[in-house]
């Protein structure tokens, strides 16, 4: 055979074949496409903090920041002390600590949600949404909002469904008055226990865009899953499967309850929590329902509050810290939290997270992205869970872009590359 001559590969089928089978399978690539279009590629928030309506201020995030660094000041003055009490490796002690310090000065919320629901106790309603609406707005428009901002409504059930839909009216309608829904917008729909609740929070999106001019699909929001028929319907299937169908691409995550569910499912007092074999379940249905489809998982909450001597607040501390890195370890990135003493050891968690795996990830995935082999084979999933990995570090503030461009040689848009690859470039990256 000639230089550049290429030997002809024998085949038996022809080419009509596959143009057949691909003929038969367009339904279904177009079901893959609408059902599963993967992760937004957004950033996702760490935690979500709830402030009753009618004590939600203009000054909540700033005042939440400044109490969770006097709880620091006052029961764990140092990076020694902290790393003490939440048993840190040395190496992560100080880098630890001054992130968590810096966190709290900068960024104290990621996410706080107004609510209007189990929290909320005011006399009027109307006037504390219609508030919450204009001191959000404001809040953005100064740059003192969180990344993410929004309220949780009443839930659909008949007892109550007039109000809350009352109450989302004024407040989107006040933040509509006042510059326009924000980008960073989040709406939660409560005790969702069957997808017609979800049908129906689509059809009122629906008609509020309509009223105010808005693009069809401007406005999502999350399900909380709080009962056990959210997760096995009476016929034995997932029911949490079928509302993220039901919401029709608006569902954007699905928000674990952990008394409300533990209470359903008669779980004593004493053993709710978010590490209760129950909950461990209901989240396991949770994140299975939701891959690939682009909702996120996020965890519940603790209700034992460090405060009091510096005795119990260590105990609370170390109990919530325990609990965010077991989360974080299950790939649940996100969880609740009650009270101002909770953020710290939030991001501690969160931190010491990243930090303890960052330079293994960053090697692996400059072998990968370089092709050179290592004791390691991974293989573009991997490179995809890699590369998801070290952005919510960096989204966060647990990682620096300068550390991880270092250690990678890689940009953010090269891992927001490898993290968010097209159907199908998986599979042929494989082969």
């Amino acid at each position: 055979m000639g230089q550049g001559q290429q030997e002809k590969v024998a085949t038996s089928l022809a080419g009509a074949v596959s143009e057949e089978i691909s003929a038969s399978l367009a339904p279904v690539d177009a079901e893959l496409e609408r059902r599963y279009p993967g992760d937004p590629g957004t950033r996702q928030p760490v935690h979500t903090v709830y402030v009753p309506g009618d004590a939600f201020a203009a000054d909540t995030i700033r005042s939440w920041g400044d109490k969770a660094l006097a709880a620091l000041d006052e029961h764990a003055p140092d990076a020694a002390s902290f790393a003490r009490v939440l048993g840190l490796a040395d190496d992560l002690a100080e880098p630890v600590h001054t992130r968590v310090r810096a966190k709290l000065e900068r960024e104290p919320i990621e996410d706080l949600r107004v609510d209007f629901e189990d929290g909320y106790h005011g006399k009027d309603e109307d006037e504390d949404a219609a508030r919450a609406a204009r001191l959000i707005a404001e809040a953005y428009a100064t740059g003192t909002a969180a990344p993410y901002m929004g309220i949780r409504m009443k839930c659909m059930e008949a007892a109550v469904r007039d109000r809350g839909i009352r109450t989302l009216d004024i407040f989107l309608t006040g933040l509509l008055e006042h510059g326009g829904l924000p980008d960073g917008l989040v709406l939660t729909l409560p005790k969702v226990t069957y997808p017609e609740q979800v049908t129906a929070m689509v059809r009122l999106l629906e008609a509020f865009e309509k009223a105010r001019g808005l693009e069809p699909g401007r406005i999502g929001f999350e399900i909380q899953i709080e009962t056990s028929q959210s997760i096995l319907a009476t016929d034995g299937t997932a029911t949490v499967a079928r509302m993220i169908q039901a919401a029709e691409g608006r569902a954007t995550g699905l928000h674990y309850g952990t008394f409300d569910y533990s209470a359903c499912l008669g779980v004593s007092a004493a053993y709710q929590a978010s590490d209760h074999p129950a909950a461990d379940h209901a989240k396991a249905v949770m994140q299975v329902a939701a891959a690939g489809t682009g909702v996120r998982v996020s965890d519940g909450s603790t209700n034992v509050l460090p405060v009091g001597p510096t005795e119990k607040v260590h105990d609370a501390w170390r109990l919530h810290y325990g609990l965010t890195r077991r989360a974080l370890s299950r790939a649940y990135y996100q969880g609740w939290d009650m009270h101002p003493g909770h953020i710290p050891t939030r991001y501690a968690a969160v931190f010491a997270f990243y930090r303890e795996g960052f330079e293994q990830a960053a090697a692996r995935l400059a072998r990968y992205a370089g092709h050179v082999d290592g004791d390691v084979m991974d293989e573009p999933a991997t490179a995809k869970a890699l590369s998801g990995y070290l952005l919510r570090g960096l989204d966060c503030g647990a990682l620096d872009v300068a550390e991880v461009a270092r250690a990678t040689g890689l940009t953010r848009a090269d891992l927001e590359g490898f993290a968010a690859p097209r159907r199908g470039d998986l599979t042929a990256s494989a082969q």
